[in-house]
């Protein structure tokens, strides 16, 4: 760690001696963070814990005793953050601008490393723009909760940064954007587990197009369209024998957005038709649709979820943050041929959560407590259907603590 500081120390050194070059500005900035939290019963949470998604269903012992109704908590701070923005010099009538974002999100097998959350360079004109390398992917988009929880959202908000290539074309109060992308940290799963596999031997990115209107009274609104094309395999194991084979599978998603931003008041909403979008951290995945007697070669089908969300906020200092979420498995477009599945949260029929959170907000400073409770009902998958049966319910109540520091 003390190598690792002595590192960023002399980067920033760098920075600042060279800063007075010609042209260009540099901006740093990020944040200390501070996340206390505790939960009632195990749950699916990635980054340690810190990246909470929804409870876990029941594991029964021998004696028939929950081994998920445990309660769980931490402390953790390897959220902080730092990044550094860099404009100039002009490329012709273009404005050229970089950045580079960091935290130490990234685990090894026993501590927490430093991390690429986005590094990007962009060219602007007065009316369009051209990004490429990783950020936000853009169902993460231009909306999304204003609450304390790190997942901000998830698993009824798209979470992920990707690299892409990115266009984007404004036209009086309308924004276009058109881009293509590639999975790097976050992944779809398949037959091998989560994995850049599937996307990789696909030679197809993902593709996303959609547009937002902005007013001048506060409003803003939009909506996309998201696909998504996979290769599960290209070999097959079948009868003892090793086959070739050419499987693919194909979807789309559809979401739409709106935000209000007042004074001391904030409303936002979205809501997604998602199809396999376990990589952006919603529920989701697919499925084997059919089975080739031949050589073992399999056609896929999508689990569709429908996944929406509100969030209000109000105040300024002292602050109130309220949201609410829900997510249904709709199915799968085919029946199932096999029981295999792969995704994340496919054996959940549907999930609720709410959340009220109270912040402190000063220069630099934020401080919050935030209650939210989260019901899972898990069941059997209709073959024929591929929806959610014979369900019961799993709660859980997290509880966290905030600091903030940004500079």
């Amino acid at each position: 760690m003390k190598k690792l500081i002595l590192l960023l120390a002399g980067i920033c050194m760098t920075f600042q001696a060279t800063a007075q070059k010609k042209n260009f500005t540099y901006k740093f900035y990020g944040f200390v963070r501070g996340d206390l939290f505790y939960n009632t019963r195990a749950n699916m949470a990635p980054v340690d814990g810190n990246f909470y998604l929804y409870p876990l269903d029941k594991k029964p012992d021998a004696d028939g005793k929950d081994l998920n109704a445990g309660p769980n908590g931490s402390f953790y701070t390897f959220t902080s953050r730092l990044g550094v923005d860099v404009t100039g010099p002009n490329i012709g009538t273009a404005r050229s601008s970089a950045k580079i974002e960091v935290d130490f999100g990234g685990f090894s097998s026993s501590t927490t490393m430093l991390r690429i959350r986005q590094a990007y360079v962009a060219l602007d004109w007065e009316k369009s723009q051209v990004l490429i390398g990783q950020t936000w992917h853009p169902l993460f988009g231009s909306v999304c909760p204003d609450i304390l929880n790190l997942s901000t959202g998830a698993p009824f908000q798209p979470f992920n940064r990707e690299p892409q290539i990115r266009y984007q074309y404004k036209a009086g109060k309308v924004k276009l954007t058109a881009s293509a992308l590639w999975q790097l940290q976050y992944l779809s799963s398949g037959p091998n587990g989560m994995s850049e596999e599937y996307i990789k031997n696909s030679c197809v990115p993902e593709f996303y197009v959609g547009a937002d209107y902005a007013s001048a009274d506060g409003w803003l609104a939009g909506g996309g369209v998201h696909l998504i094309s996979l290769k599960p395999r290209t070999s097959s194991l079948w009868n003892e024998k090793t086959y070739k084979v050419n499987e693919r599978m194909t979807t789309l998603s559809y979401e739409a957005h709106v935000k209000y931003t007042g004074r001391n008041f904030a409303f936002a909403a979205k809501s997604l038709m998602a199809s396999c979008l376990d990589h952006t951290a919603l529920i989701g995945g697919y499925g084997i649709s059919s089975i080739n007697p031949d050589n073992g070669e399999q056609e896929y089908t999508p689990f569709r979820h429908s996944t929406s969300w509100v969030n209000f906020t109000y105040g300024t200092k002292w602050k109130g943050h309220f949201f609410a979420g829900y997510t249904k498995n709709l199915g799968t477009t085919d029946a199932l041929a096999s029981a295999t599945k792969y995704g994340m949260g496919l054996d959940i029929d549907q999930v609720f959560s709410t959340n009220i959170a109270f912040s402190y907000n000063l220069p630099h400073w934020q401080i919050g407590v935030e209650y939210m409770p989260t019901t899972a009902w898990y069941g059997d998958t209709d073959r024929a259907s591929g929806k959610v049966v014979n369900t019961h319910s799993v709660t859980n109540h997290r509880i966290l603590g905030l600091v903030m520091y940004y500079f």
